[in-house]
């Protein structure tokens, strides 16, 4: 680089600068055909001129990613030289910086675990909080290098952050990160029995599965072995050994720890021939993966509209058919009889006794089609409404918060019952129903009723009852027995389906 640029840079003279370009247009240009290089960004953002740093990143912003011969971006040296505002611009400039890798893998976030500066780890995963995810070359988390580096508030940070987050990959995270292995396959837990961490371990035992307090590093020794063999100060060491214990740590040559790893069961079941239900949860499982979201979310919105239509049309059956030839008998009838007042009733048996006129075939023929209509439309709009609501179910991602949507159409299906139940009461008792096949699809919606409102509610179940028994295995595997209790306490509240 020219030393007038150079000189530039370091005071921060954006007058030369410019002086500079007036003379050779093409000075920036020549420094940005090279890969690696040292450009005036990576100068004065080791200074900390803000201004002239900023006037750079605008005449050229790819100087922002560029490594030097060093391995580092403007942005790792402005980390190193403690740098804080220009940090923050460089930031506010693009926040995927954050894991823009340099040498051996190291991103930004990466710098600020080992200095241990909270404040700005706080501002970094905020604005970017996927760069909890990088690792280095040596297959190392940020868990593994606050550790390394001491770095326990910084740690605690981490963790808190990582079990509090919303992100939608934060329940993925806090199931791999804790527990990742690097490039020696020791785990966070490993390290923190190697370097004798006790207040580490604590804080690990709290959110790691007992397999995953087990697992074995390259050497094949837990991290219960790792603590028994090093020569640590002795209270420390039996508190970290207690501590295991409890949390059901064991030994490597213990035979209560299962020797088949988990990639040798994998293998065995992938030799093994499928069954039916397998088969069908691929094939079913494919065409979900398949099927973009835009997709998903717009037959979402048809599978609601049916829905809904189909519950309004429930509200609002078709009329009966015309009853003017009974309506004319009764006002013949009463030219007979005194007047009604309110003390005079009717009974049963004065209907029975009075002589009744039979309808004519017409008349009959109407009601019998009549009959049969009401009892197709029921049968269709019965049919249609579970059929809509099944196939919300299957599009719903697979979530705890779609158990509760499922909870609450299960709880609509268990209303459209009702609904059908009060609707054709006045129908079923006012009129007869002469032509079989009419009372056939008349009953038929009643029995539709009880078998997908029961299969919907054995779905629910089978949704709560795998995410429970997913979270408590995930927490703590002693508390394995409240799910079923869990499961049997909702069977009592499905009771009613």
């Amino acid at each position: 680089m020219d030393e007038r640029m150079m000189e530039a840079a370091q005071t921060g003279d954006i007058n030369l600068l410019y002086e500079l370009i007036l003379n050779d247009p093409y000075v920036l240009q020549r420094i940005d055909d090279v890969p690696f290089f040292h450009t005036p960004l990576h100068v004065a953002a080791s200074a900390g001129h803000i201004e002239f740093m900023m006037e750079m990143i605008n005449l050229k912003p790819s100087f922002a990613r560029k490594l030097n011969q060093a391995g580092f971006s403007p942005l790792h040296l402005a980390l190193q030289n403690n740098r804080t505002q220009g940090v923050l611009q460089l930031l506010k400039f693009d926040n995927g910086l954050v894991r823009l890798k340099g040498r051996e893998g190291f991103t930004p976030l990466h710098h600020v675990i080992q200095t241990g500066d909270v404040d700005l780890l706080i501002k970094f995963l905020k604005v970017c909080p996927n760069a909890i995810e990088d690792v280095t070359v040596r297959n190392e988390t940020v868990f593994h290098l606050a550790v390394k580096s001491d770095m326990f508030e910084a740690f605690q940070v981490l963790v808190g952050w990582l079990i509090r987050s919303r992100h939608e990959s934060a329940q993925r995270w806090e199931n791999e990160l804790l527990s990742w292995a690097d490039i020696d396959g020791n785990t966070v837990l490993h390290i923190a029995a190697i370097r004798n961490r006790p207040r580490v371990v604590k804080v690990l035992l709290g959110h790691l599965r007992r397999d995953q307090i087990n697992a074995k590093n390259l050497e094949g020794l837990t991290a219960l072995d790792i603590q028994s063999q090093y020569p640590w100060n002795e209270r420390q060491a039996d508190s970290i050994i207690d501590m295991l214990c409890k949390a059901g740590g064991l030994s490597a040559s213990s035979p209560s720890l299962p020797n088949t790893s988990f990639t040798s069961i994998y293998i065995k079941s992938l030799k093994d021939k499928m069954s039916w239900h397998q088969k069908w949860g691929t094939r079913a499982g494919r065409g979900m993966k398949c099927m973009p979201h835009e997709m998903r979310n717009t037959f979402l919105v048809v599978t609601v509209l049916i829905i809904t239509t189909t519950f309004e049309a429930s509200l609002n059956p078709p009329n009966k058919p015309d009853d003017s030839s009974s309506m004319k008998y009764q006002v013949s009838l009463s030219q007979d009889q005194p007047p009604l007042n309110s003390h005079t009733f009717w009974h049963k048996s004065d209907f029975n006794t009075a002589p009744i006129p039979s309808p004519s075939a017409m008349n009959v023929s109407k009601k019998d089609d009549g009959t049969s209509k009401y009892s197709l439309f029921w049968f269709y709009n019965t049919f249609t409404f579970w059929a809509a609501l099944f196939l919300t179910t299957i599009l719903l991602p697979s979530h705890l918060f779609s158990s509760l949507i499922l909870l609450i159409l299960l709880s609509f299906g268990m209303s459209f019952i009702n609904l059908l139940k009060v609707s054709s009461w006045s129908w079923e008792h006012s009129y007869e129903f002469s032509k079989n096949s009419a009372h056939i699809l008349f009953v038929v919606p009643s029995y539709c009723n009880v078998g997908f409102s029961t299969l919907l509610a054995s779905l629910l179940r089978l949704q709560l009852m795998f995410h429970v028994s997913r979270w408590v295995t995930s927490t703590n595997p002693k508390f394995s027995i409240f799910i079923v209790i869990f499961y049997i306490g909702f069977l009592f509240i499905l009771c009613p389906v």
